[in-house]
């Protein structure tokens, strides 16, 4: 699903809404996200998973092409660990039945 089919099935599920301010809501919403991020900040979306950011260390790498042994550079990048709802959801598990697994 991309960022526009998001909108468009917000906009469709909240006829109330114009489609232009779902796309502003959408938009704060990942903005939000990414600032947070910035920070260094966990971003939890109960039900749904939480968004937060590892360090990658420098390390040696292989280039595939010629097999040259290459220095990657440490980053940091962002990271997402699903809810346990969502999880079960796509485990196809009733997240309403009160299992405790």
């Amino acid at each position: 699903m991309t960022r526009s089919d998001l909108v468009q099935k917000l906009a469709e599920k909240n006829p109330h809404l114009m489609q232009k301010d779902v796309e502003r809501i959408v938009n704060t919403i990942f903005e939000e996200i990414t600032v947070a991020l910035t920070r260094g900040d966990r971003v939890e979306l109960r039900g749904f998973g939480a968004f937060s950011i590892k360090k990658r260390e420098a390390r040696s790498g292989r280039n595939p092409r010629t097999g040259e042994t290459v220095s990657v550079a440490g980053k940091t990048v962002p990271f997402f660990k699903t809810g346990k709802q969502l999880r079960d959801r796509l485990n196809g598990k009733d997240a309403s039945d009160g299992d405790d697994d």
